[in-house]
């Protein structure tokens, strides 16, 4: 029995390791999904709830373009009158001699107004669709800056554990030299102390890569819980950029909001067509049977007619209409030159930030991260053998915290610029 007993809690105690062994790290969701830029962006053009509403709204221009190409209904109309008493009898009866005139009636519509009325309703469903993209455009700069953010915050918390670790080793090494006699207890206390510092940076750094998480994920729709999210991507800059004329004249072709502003200028063009048409005169015709049993005749009981009636446009010919819309396309045309030079001046600004930080960020790849952690070593290596001071050693271990996190910060800072200048021009022209 107790052999039994022996062989079942071994079986248990090895479940139990195995579980350990397999069991994830505290702090680490087995089911965290990391999505990429594309797949990001694929889940914000599926749920976000800003885009779908500037979607439906194309939906609901084209449903204008039906009501704009319908024809004219045609007019029906019946008219009955004349039941009459019988003089011969004296006897009321019903229906004996009444009148009866059914008749239909159709506005015909002259010089292509119908047509000119769905001309200007498919270039308004183009415009939304235009204003939807560009609608797009703002939203996703959003993302990816919300994205970029999340990805700088992932950057400054690894640098933030690799400082503490980096600072452990430090005190660890000072603690066996306290113990050895070879330096003062009011040093090591101040060592402890600034480890402070790295503490708080690295709460910082979780609390902030949070953040970033909730408002990626309220910028896709998306509730689930944030230690179940991460994203991933290169987080790092590239210096070959193209000449500034390259990126004007994408922008000139690709820049939504710009091409709404030539369709509106076309739009307001068939407007004022629409409105010339509209002065002119529409004939209604109409056509009728009679029916009146009233007539001794027997060759006049059933009738036929015809009628066109012609409106005389003789004060009102749409004189007001007609000149609204010729000077509205003035007006769109004046809208359409200043949205030409905004997309320029955002190219430009785009590209002198994005450039800026090219140059900034070149010295520190080349040289600066490099000189920070050899000034930091060495410092620490004399300070080690009493050839520095403490305040040295803490200066020089400040001095390169300050430069990583600054290059950390430009390369965020890039990568925010590119998607600035991807908004500028319109399209993705940096990844």
């Amino acid at each position: 029995m107790r052999s039994r007993l022996l062989i079942a809690l071994a079986i248990v105690l090895g479940n139990v390791i195995l579980w350990c062994q397999t069991s994830p790290h505290p702090g680490v969701s087995p089911t965290q999904q990391v999505w990429t830029w594309d797949q990001v962006k694929e889940q914000f053009q599926l749920n976000n709830t800003t885009l779908l509403a500037s979607k439906l709204n194309i939906d609901e221009l084209k449903a204008q373009e039906i009501t704009a190409h319908l024809r004219p209904n045609p007019d029906f109309t019946l008219t009955a009158d004349g039941t009459q008493i019988s003089p011969s009898h004296g006897v009321w009866q019903p229906f004996a001699g009444t009148f009866v005139s059914p008749g239909v009636s159709y506005l015909f519509e002259r010089r292509n107004k119908r047509g000119l009325r769905y001309e200007a309703a498919r270039q308004g469903t183009a415009i939304g669709a235009a204003q939807s993209s560009d609608t797009e455009r703002t939203l996703l700069f959003n993302l990816r800056t919300a994205f970029v953010g999340t990805l700088q915050a992932k950057a400054v918390l690894r640098l933030a554990h690799d400082n503490i670790e980096y600072y452990d080793k430090i005190l660890k090494v000072s603690r066996d030299r306290f113990q050895a006699g070879d330096i003062a207890r009011i040093d090591l206390d101040r060592l402890e102390l600034q480890r402070l510092q790295y503490e708080s940076d690295l709460q910082n750094a979780e609390v902030n890569l949070r953040t970033t998480k909730i408002n990626l994920l309220a910028l896709l729709d998306d509730r689930r819980p944030v230690d179940s999210f991460d994203v991933d991507g290169a987080f790092d800059f590239r210096d070959d950029l193209l000449p500034l004329d390259d990126y004007r004249k994408e922008a000139l072709d690709a820049r939504p909001d710009l091409r709404a502003a030539l369709l509106t200028v076309k739009q307001a063009e068939t407007n004022y067509k629409l409105a010339e048409a509209d002065g002119s005169t529409d004939p209604t015709v109409g056509v009728w049977f009679t029916h009146n049993g009233s007539f001794n005749n027997p060759d006049a009981l059933n009738t036929i007619g015809a009628s066109v009636s012609i409106p005389l446009r003789i004060f009102d010919r749409n004189q007001g209409e007609k000149l609204r819309t010729k000077i509205d396309i003035s007006r769109n045309e004046k809208l359409r030159q200043g949205v030409e030079t905004q997309v320029y001046s955002d190219v430009d600004s785009a590209y002198a930030t994005l450039n800026s930080n090219i140059n900034l960020l070149k010295p520190y790849k080349r040289q600066y991260l490099e000189q920070a952690v050899r000034v930091r070593d060495t410092v620490f290596f004399s300070y080690q053998h009493g050839g520095a001071s403490l305040l040295d050693f803490l200066n020089a271990e400040s001095e390169y915290r300050s430069v990583e996190l600054n290059y950390v910060n430009l390369v965020g800072s890039y990568l925010t610029a590119a998607a600035q200048i991807n908004q500028a021009v319109g399209r993705e022209v940096i990844q």
